[in-house]
């Protein structure tokens, strides 16, 4: 068993790991891709806007604790969107 981990660890050391480079004539799907983010952001500032407005009118009636959670959501899409790019890096030298 110990010989069949070697050889898959070394033959998975000797493959090529050639850097990414984006083919020719996709430059507009980049732009598209920034669009999205850019996007996405700003439903993630809404998001924050609406759960922000929402707390501090229910908190008249004792109900504003809630929405912290979907603030904590909010927040955490901005980071997804925000590292969607090194996320993806990451995970594809993994």
């Amino acid at each position: 068993m110990g010989t069949i981990t070697t050889l898959l660890t070394e033959a998975a050391v000797a493959l090529p790991n050639p850097d990414p480079i984006q083919p020719p004539g996709t430059e507009g799907f980049t732009s598209i891709m920034g669009w999205v983010k850019w996007l996405a952001l700003g439903l993630c500032i809404v998001g924050l806007m609406v759960a922000g407005a929402l707390m501090a009118i229910n908190s008249r009636r004792g109900e504003g604790g809630e929405h912290a959670g979907k603030i904590g959501m909010a927040l955490g899409g901005v980071i997804v969107i925000s590292a969607a790019g090194s996320l993806v890096g990451f995970l594809m030298t993994a």
